[in-house]
């Protein structure tokens, strides 16, 4: 039997497409454009009705074109008892589509194996079509390799769709050839083609990435000391994501072909490329695509739509998208909405969005339930939360659960859940693994940890690392570790380097007339940062360091700060200075606080004080709290001025 040319095409049943891909409304419309394209009116504004009736007289007049088209325009229809007989007769005058088309007849009958004869039929004369929905056949039946050959002899003719599904076989077997069939497919305009060759260069430009738009990160750093912080919910974090290990080109590549598919309706397509445009800074762009996809149902871009118009200052918008996200089963979507209740202490509220989440299959519900509970001291259900979370693998709920039995006296229950979670990457229970160990004068095994915790980004403990090098001797890693502490916000840290940096320096030499003022140094900045964060010792160096430039102004800033704050140093300080610029009264007032608190030299200076104004009795009182605290040289003079006194009393 001769076959005639393809002037109809495959008509894929919806049942049969979506067994192998998610996108079978695209491949029906596809098919049905082509057998609209395949008509041949002879008017120009001819209506669907006269087209019909026109190739109805031909095929009548046993015209095998027209039986061929007919039989497809009925088929398309849905009319199947009216169209198999029209492409019956055209298959026997050997029209390939109509052998085609009847193999789609058959199939949408129930009658598979009678439809993929004639689907072998077709394929054999060539047809790119029939050789598409006979891999796709065997495939179903489990004939890998059938269903490759047929496949590969459709994809090779250019067909759209059967290049798409040899690359959905050749990916099912992890086989390096499927992203060129993708491509090719994606090429000819197939969109869900288009995503997921996207998917593919976006994976091999972010390795790290998964393959998923959003990755779940909880960002709660959980103290060893006290309670979780409530309102920090975990949440789906954008921000976590992993930068680029790669050259971007294929990142470029991949916003592209997002971009093909997202423009012909692909809502997922949709959501991926508002989460690039998003990462770029590009948020009206990406809030454009999130709305899009959300609109098409996508509760994954409802939920980032959220959280960008959050972002903006729109938290009631936000909370709209949340809303429907997390009606339509989103459980990041349902955290975000406890979190929102939360923070307006709608505790009731927020409680049942998180069993929402949790019901939606988000571990992070289970855990901000803890963390609700923790915050209203419902400490027995916080315990009860944390577990279920932790026992499901998360990590922070892991070590919050650990941080609650360490506050119930429970060390030996806590250490390994701090080591479940540090060994899933929770970088604040290696940090408190390193406060464990610590608290049992094991500082090896401390150290260790400390110096894990410090090499993922953990600010104390970079600090606990610098404080154990000074202590070994080993300044330069000392520094190295202090900078990265003090960079991360450490105001200890940032002490502590200053001083590293500050016995460095020369000693100054003697003041020269006319010399300009010496710019701050790298450790006065230091201390001057540590200083700005409240660090009181770091606020008495600054104004030694100011007093030392002549900046008396200065000076009595940072020490007034510092003695307001509790420091005694610097109560001493301000009262020497405000002694020098005729201020005793108020320096004395200085120096009774800081000799209060302990400072013997503040006790002498008062002793001094008194002894001048001929209070001789309240002098020795002075000296005897001076020799009290010393240090021994402050002893030594405070005794011969309480003896000189003595003497004077009793003359």
């Amino acid at each position: 039997m001769v076959f005639m040319g393809d002037r109809a095409t495959l008509l894929e049943t919806g049942r049969f497409v979506q067994r192998h891909s998610g996108n079978a409304a695209d491949e029906i419309i596809e098919a049905a454009g082509v057998v609209d394209a395949a008509v041949d009116t002879t008017a120009e504004h001819e209506t669907e009705a006269e087209t019909e009736a026109r190739h109805r007289r031909a095929a009548e007049n046993g015209d095998a074109a027209a039986m061929s088209v007919l039989g497809a325009l009925l088929l398309r229809r849905g009319d199947l008892d009216g169209a198999e007989p029209y492409l019956r007769g055209a298959t026997g005058q050997g029209d390939r589509a109509a052998a085609n088309n009847l193999g789609v007849l058959l199939h949408q009958r129930g009658y598979p194996d009678e439809a993929a004869g004639w689907w072998r039929v077709a394929a054999v004369a060539g047809s790119a079509p029939a050789a598409h929905a006979l891999g796709r056949h065997h495939r179903e039946r489990g004939d890998e390799p059938g269903a490759e050959y047929w496949l590969r002899q459709s994809a090779e003719q250019g067909h759209a769709l059967g290049a798409y599904a040899l690359a959905d076989l050749l990916e099912h077997r992890s086989d390096v050839g499927a992203e060129r069939w993708l491509r090719a497919a994606a090429e000819q305009g197939h969109r869900e083609a288009a995503y997921r060759l996207a998917l593919a260069l976006e994976r091999r430009a972010e390795p790290d990435r998964g393959p998923h738009a959003y990755d779940t990160a909880t960002g709660l750093r959980t103290s060893a000391t006290g309670p979780a912080e409530a309102g920090k919910a975990a949440v789906a974090s954008r921000a976590a994501v992993p930068r680029p290990t790669a050259p971007k080109d294929g990142l470029v590549e991949a916003e592209q072909w997002f971009r093909q598919a997202a423009a012909r309706g692909h809502r997922r397509a949709a959501l991926h490329l508002g989460a690039l445009l998003e990462k770029r800074g590009e948020l009206k762009e990406a809030g454009r695509w999130y709305l899009t996809s959300a609109k098409d149902g996508e509760a994954k871009a409802a939920c980032a739509l959220g959280f960008l118009l959050r972002d903006a200052g729109d938290e009631e918008s936000a909370a709209v998208w949340w809303l429907r996200a997390a009606q339509d089963g989103d459980g990041n979507a349902a955290n975000a909405l406890g979190a929102l209740h939360a923070a307006r202490g709608e505790q009731q509220t927020a409680e049942r969005w998180y069993r929402a989440a949790m019901d939606a299959g988000d571990v992070n519900g289970a855990y901000n339930l803890g963390l609700l509970c923790a915050a209203q001291e419902r400490t027995t259900q916080a315990e009860q939360w944390y577990r279920r979370a932790a026992y499901a693998g998360h990590r922070e709920a892991a070590n919050a659960l650990a941080v609650l039995l360490l506050q119930a006296g429970d060390a030996n229950g806590a250490e390994p859940w701090f080591s479940k979670a540090a060994e899933a990457g929770s970088v604040d229970a290696a940090f408190n693994l390193g406060i464990l160990h610590a608290g049992r004068d094991d500082d090896r095994t401390a150290l260790s940890w400390y110096e894990r915790a410090a090499a993922a980004g953990h600010t104390e403990a970079a600090l606990q690392v610098g404080i154990a090098c000074l202590r070994d001797g080993d300044e330069q890693a000392a520094e190295r570790h202090l900078r990265c502490a003090a960079g991360g916000g450490s105001a200890e840290a940032a002490f502590r380097l200053a001083s590293v940096l500050d016995a460095r320096r020369p000693p100054p030499g003697p003041p020269a007339l006319g010399a300009p003022r010496e710019e701050k140094s790298e450790c006065e900045e230091w201390y001057e940062r540590a200083a700005e964060q409240g660090h009181r010792r770091a606020q008495v160096r600054v104004g030694m360091l100011a007093a030392g430039r002549g900046d008396v102004a200065e000076a009595a800033r940072w020490y007034r700060e510092a003695a307001e704050a509790g420091s005694r140093n610097g109560a001493f300080n301000l009262g020497l200075l405000l002694a020098r610029e005729g201020g005793e009264r108020e320096a004395a007032l200085w120096w009774t606080r800081a000799a209060h608190a302990g400072h013997g030299r503040a006790a002498l200076r008062l002793a001094l004080l008194a002894a001048r104004r001929g209070e001789l009795t309240e002098g020795r009182r002075w000296c005897a709290r001076a020799v009290e605290l010393g240090p021994a040289e402050v002893a030594e003079r405070a005794a011969r001025l309480s003896e000189a006194l003595h003497q004077e009393l009793t003359a």
